[in-house]
Formats: structure tokens, C-alpha cells, sequence
């Protein structure tokens, strides 16, 4: 499911907050959420699983599974995504300094069915344009407008 454009990973984990969805300029969906991944040893001394820290995953999601993901998921809900991790990069605009951080573009998210019961509906599956250029920064929280039929 993964694109190889970057390493794939799978988290099992719960969302620290609703789902953000945006629309680009070009009307694309993309939305972004947090994903809390709870880590957990063996400590064989004891014989007992101990909590081990957890970890925090920036996520991504595009088109139709943007949209799906806004509606359907809700902080705290357990949730499986698979995916691409990729390292950002930028500079920072007051500091001048170079900063990373890794993120995950996902492919499929889904609630863990282990926690939670869903209810699946199909969609009719539509074509959408890749992301190509269009980023986060530039997006808006609403779909823009059609554009006007052409005079005749």
C-alpha cells in the first residue's frame, strides 16, 4: 500500500487531536493529525510489560482519504495508518537555522477494531489530482469555489 517514496512504517496509536482538513488552492484535500504511539517493554526481571514512553507522529493524508479521515475519526480514537516516513526540512524564517522533522504520509487509516466498531460504507471512487506542488501552508479550510462556466 506504501509508495516507497519513503520508508514505510505502520503506527498503531491514538489521535491527540481532531483532524485538521484543508483544501488547496487547486480545491485538493489534505489533512493533517497526530498520532501518540504508546511504547512498552518486557522487563523480564519482574516478568512484567512496563510503559517505555511515547512517541508523537505528524501524519498527512490527501484527496478522498483526507476527506474520510475528517469525517469519520476523532481525538483519542485508536487508529492503525501505514504509510511513507519522510524527513522534512526548512529554514527557519526568524532564526535562519536549518530544521528537520519526520513525518508520515499515509496511504490507509483506519480505526483498530480492537477498541472501537465501525460501520463501512463504500464511496464512488473519483479521480484526484496528485499533490504535485500544492503544500499544508498554502492550504485554506474551505473548498474553493467552481470555476464559472465559459461564455458562449
Amino acid at each position: 500500500m506504501s509508495s516507497n517514496n519513503g520508508t514505510p512504517i505502520t503506527l498503531v496509536g491514538n489521535l491527540t487531536d481532531d483532524p485538521e482538513l484543508r483544501f488547496t488552492p487547486n480545491g485538493v484535500a489534505v489533512a493533517k493529525f497526530s498520532v501518540a504511539v504508546n511504547r512498552r517493554t518486557y522487563d523480564a526481571q519482574a516478568g512484567e510489560w512496563r510503559d517505555a514512553g511515547t512517541d508523537f507522529h505528524r501524519v498527512s493524508v490527501w484527496r478522498s482519504l483526507a476527506e474520510h479521515v475528517a469525517e469519520t475519526l476523532a481525538k483519542g480514537t485508536r487508529v492503525i495508518v501505514v504509510g511513507d516516513l519522510r524527513q522534512r526540512s526548512w529554514t527557519d524564517e526568524k532564526t535562519n537555522e536549518k530544521r528537520s522533522a519526520w513525518e508520515v504520509d499515509a496511504s490507509a487509516v483506519g480505526p483498530d477494531l480492537a477498541f472501537a466498531t465501525a460501520t463501512v460504507s463504500k464511496v464512488a471512487k473519483t479521480s484526484g489530482a496528485a499533490p504535485g506542488d500544492e503544500t499544508w501552508e498554502s492550504a485554506s479550510r474551505t473548498r474553493p469555489a467552481a470555476p464559472a462556466p465559459a461564455g458562449r
